[in-house]
């Protein structure tokens, strides 16, 4: 028999304030513990004494290089003298290896002047055998200008010179407006009959420093020079070649070499209850050989390492299986993240989450998840629930794009984000020799640690 209306009613009132009782005291205990990481990471954390050395000891690491496996056995070290963790390894996989060589040099001959333009030879490209390639100038904005132009191109040095587009608030996306041309610009030359190509360094800023970074050939059999020159430097050819046809004199002697053995580094803390689902936590380990790699990825991988050592600290035990992986070869190839997943897969494992860092070691503001398509809008929703234990500490979510190296994750159903930090600054130093450990700041190097073991935690406790 039914209880009467009034006393139904006095269950179901009671029933409900417990409830809430019980999520007030989640809500408090989980901020409490948040705010215990962020105390740590901010007072005690370890990260920026780790990006020192990773940056100043073993800077250029390009995957393949000495200076990447001497920065694979530190990192191992490091992780390995964690007493949370239950086991590291080096997994090894075949990567391509690029060498720069002593010369790269771009002169400009306007008006009789030889000018010498700052510039940096772009990586996996052909150098020019030891000979110097003089020709004419042709400048382009775009891909399919090179197209429209045909045999206009041929016996010529194509220059691509589109700014990254500084009506972007968030960088990243100025410089997807622009990367297309470095990427690709040396392949569609050649493709036209062009004999080199020069590309304006993509980023927002107006100065005399180079960028680097990877160039692909979209046909092995039509391979030619690819060298960024400063945005100053394009600008100065631009203006010149805005009075009149130009010559460039240009030598480079950087090639490709056979490929490497290399590792990623991995480290693991076994999950008391529910071990066979994995959270990984991680970066890319390689950097381009001309800086420290401090911000593009020094600072994602220390960021990764300071989440089990902050764990560590505050006394957490992990329900879930928590890896930290230090991923290879992201910057020209991705060899690393695809061995990974590779397998992990053909181990029939599950990630539930996987979150990477590679925006720098700036002041972090969001995290961007990313999933398949049919299950991101159920992730976005679950999670946006920890909305209000995050927002003190200036995080909120987004959805879009994670990171090159866990997205090779997200056929196995799992949640991926990316850490945002502010991104204004970014490019004034990825890919160049003022990637160093003096462009971060120890404070928002720590607020972004701060961020991912928080997430990290929230995920590890209630699960997707």
């Amino acid at each position: 028999m039914k209880a009467p209306l009034p006393t139904r009613l006095l269950l179901i009132l009671s029933a409900t304030l417990m409830c809430m009782h019980s999520l007030h005291a989640q809500s408090d205990e989980d901020a409490f513990l948040i705010r215990s990481i962020y105390d740590h990471a901010l007072t005690q954390s370890k990260c920026y004494d780790w990006l020192d050395t990773l940056s100043t000891t073993y800077p250029g690491r390009l995957a393949g290089s000495a200076n990447y496996d001497a920065a694979a056995d530190y990192t191992d070290g490091v992780l390995s003298s964690l007493a949370i963790v239950d086991t590291t390894w080096q997994q090894p996989c075949m990567v391509p290896y690029w060498l720069r060589g002593d010369t790269t040099s771009v002169v400009a001959h306007i008006a009789g002047t030889d000018v010498q333009l700052a510039a940096l030879a772009l990586g996996n490209t052909e150098g020019t055998d030891g000979n110097t390639i003089r020709a004419e100038v042709i400048e382009v904005e775009s891909l399919d200008e090179v197209d429209s132009l045909g045999s206009a191109v041929a016996g010529k040095i194509v220059f691509y010179n589109r700014p990254a587009d500084s009506k972007y608030i968030r960088t990243f996306y100025a410089y997807g407006s622009a990367v297309d041309q470095r990427v690709y610009g040396a392949s569609r030359a050649a493709k036209h009959g062009g004999l080199a190509a020069i590309v304006r360094s993509v980023t927002v800023s107006l100065d005399n420093v180079p960028h680097t970074g990877t160039s692909r050939y979209e046909n092995p059999d039509q391979k030619v020079p690819s060298i960024a020159i400063s945005t100053l430097a394009a600008d100065q050819l631009s203006k010149a070649l805005s009075n009149a046809s130009i010559e460039v004199s240009l030598r480079t002697d950087c090639r490709v070499m056979p490929d490497q053995l290399s590792h990623n580094v991995i480290a693991e803390i076994k999950g008391s209850t529910y071990p066979d689902e994995i959270i990984v936590v991680g970066g890319h380990l390689d950097a381009w050989d001309v800086g420290g790699g401090a911000h593009d990825d020094g600072s994602g991988c220390v960021h990764a390492m300071q989440v089990l050592h902050t764990l560590q600290e505050i006394g957490y035990e992990p329900q879930r299986t928590i890896r930290c992986v230090l991923f290879s070869n992201e910057e020209n190839g991705l060899r690393g993240a695809t061995e990974y997943a590779d397998w992990s897969t053909a181990r029939g494992e599950k990630h539930v989450f996987a979150l990477e860092s590679d925006s720098g070691g700036f002041s972090p503001r969001a995290f961007s998840l990313d999933a398949e398509k049919d299950k991101i809008v159920d992730y976005a929703q679950y999670v946006s629930k920890w909305s209000t234990l995050l927002e003190p500490y200036g995080i909120t979510f987004t959805t879009g794009g994670s990171g090159a190296d866990v997205g090779r994750l997200k056929p196995q159903g799992s949640l991926l984000a990316g850490l945002r930090v502010d991104s204004q600054r970014y490019f004034d130093y990825h890919h160049t020799r003022n990637d160093l450990i003096e462009a971060v700041h120890p404070r928002e190097l720590q607020l972004g640690a701060a961020a991912m073991t928080s997430f990290v935690y929230l995920v590890d406790k209630y699960g997707l």
